[in-house]
């Protein structure tokens, strides 16, 4: 018995499984939005190096948790950091976000940043929790001191 064609043709499925391809409502909504996101024109950075960044959301059904995601960079930086996560309720309805977090002090400054907000379902495929977006919304903004 031939090993190798039989861990290539697995490692093949497993991909496939992992990125969704073949499972049309996992890329669905990448396709259609099914949902939107907007950030605030000001976020807040503190003096130990808290973030504070808001906006609003609105998504109408899901079938998994959703939650809004965001994350910051400045200047010709490639690193994004990571701020905080909220939970949402896809109602229909207009709700607000805020997600707090903290990154290491002097990695981010007060004045002009970039964020990228991302509204994102975990669906369930074949038992494994799977990414769906419903919205990305990138927004230049304005980092103010706390």
């Amino acid at each position: 018995m031939r090993v190798r064609p039989l861990l290539g043709a697995a490692a093949g499925a497993a991909l496939l499984l992992l990125t969704g391809a073949g499972a049309a409502p996992a890329t669905a909504s990448v396709l259609a939005p099914t949902g939107s996101v907007t950030v605030d024109a000001v976020g807040r950075i503190a003096a130990d190096g808290t973030v504070t960044l808001s906006g609003t959301y609105r998504c109408a059904s899901s079938s998994g948790p959703v939650f809004v995601s965001s994350s910051v960079s400045q200047g010709l930086s490639t690193t994004r950091h990571g701020i905080g996560g909220t939970r949402a309720v896809c109602d229909g309805a207009e709700h607000r976000w805020v997600n707090t977090g903290r990154t290491l002090p002097g990695a981010l400054v007060a004045g002009a940043a970039h964020v990228e907000a991302t509204l994102m379902e975990l669906r369930t495929f074949s038992g494994l929790p799977l990414p769906s977006f419903h919205a990305v919304q990138g927004q230049d903004i304005t980092l103010s001191q706390a």
